[in-house]
């Protein structure tokens, strides 16, 4: 296997030594750094090895849907975090990881997401294996009770299902198939974006 460089990848590590020469004393702001090129989990990720030779890498998968491929790591006094490529699996991993991490490193405390318990409205497929975060619009019945159904198609690239949604319907990892009229949890995108 080869496993050297291609020249827009030498270049990618040349423009992060050069960002980290110019600054060597980290500010507050520059506690964290935020790479969104689009990590990958297979020979895409350009990230892995660009990380290893810099800092040190912590993780760079986990058990979600979408967002699988997300870089937690560190290099000098600063965190890293490399962002997946997809749009909606950016906008996943960055509500539910880096935003939280902005707040703890900022001096505030952590707070736990707000999850509102809803009823499906229709059948939501998964399989068990990954906490999936369907996009999905949550409304108060006649009743006052709160429903929640998908806005359709939930790939990671699809960007109508976020501009639609309101919210994200949080399936655990161990759970399968939602039938209609099932209990979910609810993650509403008010103080999210």
């Amino acid at each position: 296997m080869d496993f050297s460089f291609t020249p827009e990848q030498e270049e990618l590590r040349a423009q992060a030594r050069a960002f980290l020469a110019t600054h060597p004393e980290p500010s507050w702001q520059e506690l964290a750094e935020l790479g969104w090129t689009g990590v990958s989990v297979g020979e895409a990720d350009f990230i892995k090895p660009a990380l290893a030779e810099l800092g040190s890498t912590e993780f760079w998968k986990i058990a979600i849907k979408p967002g699988r491929p997300l870089t937690f790591g560190e290099i000098d006094n600063s965190v890293f975090m490399g962002l997946p490529g997809n749009p909606v699996a950016v906008m996943v991993t960055f509500s539910q990881f880096v935003a939280p991490a902005i707040e703890v490193l900022s001096g505030a405390h952590m707070r736990p997401p707000l999850l509102v318990p809803a009823r499906a409205l229709e059948r939501i497929r998964k399989k068990p294996g990954r906490t999936e975060f369907q996009r999905g619009i949550l409304a108060r019945d006649d009743q006052g009770q709160w429903n929640a159904c998908p806005t359709g198609a939930q790939g990671s690239g699809v960007l109508r299902s976020m501009s639609e949604a309101n919210c994200f319907i949080v399936l655990e990892e161990t759970r399968g198939n939602v039938e209609a009229g099932a209990r979910v949890s609810v993650q509403m995108f008010e103080g999210l974006f």
